[in-house]
């Protein structure tokens, strides 16, 4: 097993790992599906990218977003990794360097979103491709179950089946109740995963629900709050008007 902490520090400047985090990372090393259940800044990511550092094979991420795609891109090619993502962002040349580079062995790691799956092209470039990780952020996408089903979600059990060799498969994601939990091992065709909860008690946070308050009512207590609460906080309303 190699030394994760001189990785950790050496590309994310961190001396230790955050609860869970290291646990993850091991399973996934060890070859095993892995299905992780991470509060928001819980360091999901970091749970992908550096077995991908440590790895000789190229790691896949699936990703629904481009923005998020683009920042930790950014992020990983300003640590000196090579790391691209490929989507309608990208004009066909950038896209022939990408996949270039790939079957070059110059990237570890490949950011896509779920619906560049069905590309033929895209397909047949990576089928001689040895991929080692295959990592579905954001997973609860792939249960009609979540609130955000994305159907291309879908195509990555098939897009699997059509590579070289069966990576290891991660799917993280902050969002998971049981039902959700259980259409993820499905959909993704995960092969008995170990499954990690972390708590999702933020203490820096705190949630309560009024009721029963009329007009003028509700905005004394939205200005009591504010007044007596530090820290920013979101109040929701019912009409743009109020």
């Amino acid at each position: 097993m190699p030394n994760l902490e001189h990785h950790l520090e050496k590309y994310f400047n961190y001396t230790s790992f955050r609860s869970g985090q290291k646990e993850i990372i091991d399973a996934f090393l060890s070859g095993q599906d892995v299905v992780a259940l991470l509060p928001t800044g819980g360091g999901k990511s970091l749970c992908f990218q550096l077995p991908a550092l440590v790895s000789d094979c190229l790691t896949i991420v699936i990703s629904p977003l481009i923005a998020l795609m683009k920042d930790q891109v950014d992020g990983l090619q300003a640590r000196g990794v090579g790391a691209v993502f490929i989507n309608s962002s990208l004009g066909w040349n950038e896209t022939q360097d990408a996949l270039a580079g790939i079957k070059d062995g110059n990237i570890k790691l490949l950011y896509v979103a779920p619906e560049r799956l069905s590309n033929q092209q895209f397909r047949d470039a990576l089928k001689e491709v040895e991929v080692g990780f295959l990592a579905v952020d954001e997973a609860h996408c792939v249960s009609q179950w979540g609130h955000d089903f994305r159907p291309d979600y879908l195509l990555i059990k098939d897009f699997i089946r059509c590579l070289k060799t069966r990576p290891a498969v991660g799917a993280f994601t902050a969002t998971a109740t049981p039902e959700v939990k259980d259409d993820i091992i499905k959909n993704l065709g995960l092969t008995d995963p170990q499954v990690f909860i972390r708590g999702f008690d933020r203490p820096n946070l705190k949630f309560f629900v009024q009721k029963d308050i009329k007009g003028r009512q509700r905005q004394d207590e939205v200005l009591r709050i504010i007044k007596t609460q530090p820290g920013s906080g979101i109040v929701y309303t019912i009409s743009r008007k109020e």
